[in-house]
């Protein structure tokens, strides 16, 4: 288990004055199906990097609304799936349900890929309504805080620097300590990871505590830090307009572009200490 790279030959060229041809090999992040059964019938198939595919879908089921907590799920199982050779895949997982936890209508299409979270038009209100944890923050975070947030997260990406090609995830508690990071080619799925893992370790909700990503805060990755509870969520590029919307309506503080001395507070900045930087002109 655990395949997060792969090596591939390559032509390396380089152009200019100086040009060369050169053959070798290059390490390249796996990316395979995971097929995921519940109770033995089809549920979903996403595209993701193996590794930690317990956590991704505790994460997945968590954020669709089939479960809310670790109990309810009996048991998690990798079946069939066997390649040429009759060895294991590990791309098929059958988990078994607790009676009476079943999808009630998943927020995604039943077919997603590494690129896509949420490709459905679930309304914000959907989501907000979904949130089944009240708000709450002890004191102002230290802008510092959030600024080395990804920094933090950048020192765990192993397998980001042998590929170059995965996005990653990281949960921060109300202690600033780094608790947990996953990678994935998807980062719907290094976030589901994270979630996953919280989820088993009896952490949800987030209360007081700090998603960070490797990406831009894109809406679905929004919905999944309202649905587990967090209150602050750090992304190094961009957010999109509806995940703003989505941020500002549920009560989640969206911090975005977020790098060396710099970043943008786009929701809810009353929850950072602002005032130890200096005054917010109007306008």
């Amino acid at each position: 288990m655990g395949r997060l790279t792969r090596t591939r030959p390559v032509v390396k060229v380089r152009a200019g004055a100086d040009g060369r041809v050169v053959r070798r090999s290059d390490t390249l992040a796996v990316e395979e199906p995971l097929e995921v059964r519940l109770d033995g019938s089809a549920f979903l198939v996403t595209m993701r990097t193996p590794g930690d595919d317990i956590d991704l879908v505790h994460g997945l089921l968590h954020g669709e609304g089939v479960i809310t907590e670790a109990s309810d799920v009996l048991l998690a199982r990798y079946c069939a799936g066997t390649d040429e050779d009759g060895l294991q895949t590990y791309n098929v997982l059958d988990v078994s349900l607790v009676p009476g936890a079943a999808p009630t209508g998943p927020l995604r299409q039943v077919l997603v890929n590494s690129a896509c979270g949420l490709c459905g038009s679930t309304s914000i209100d959907q989501v907000v309504t979904a949130r089944r944890h009240p708000t709450t923050w002890r004191e102002p975070l230290a802008v510092e805080r959030v600024l080395e947030a990804p920094e933090r997260l950048r020192e765990q990406q192993r397998a980001f620097d042998k590929t170059g090609g995965l996005h990653a995830a990281g949960l921060v508690d109300a202690d600033g300590e780094l608790l947990c990071v996953r990678e994935d080619v998807g980062r719907h799925n290094a976030l589901d990871k994270v979630i996953g893992w919280a989820l088993r370790e009896g952490r949800l909700p987030l209360v007081g505590c700090t998603l960070v990503v490797s990406s831009r805060a894109s809406y679905e990755l929004t919905q999944k830090a309202v649905l587990a509870g967090a209150e602050l969520l750090v992304a190094v590029s961009a957010p999109s307009s509806l995940a703003v919307e989505l941020a500002d309506e549920a009560g989640l503080t969206l911090v975005a572009f977020v790098r060396g001395d710099s970043m943008n507070v786009y929701t809810h900045p009353e929850r950072l200490d602002l005032a130890s930087v200096g005054s917010v002109p109007v306008g």
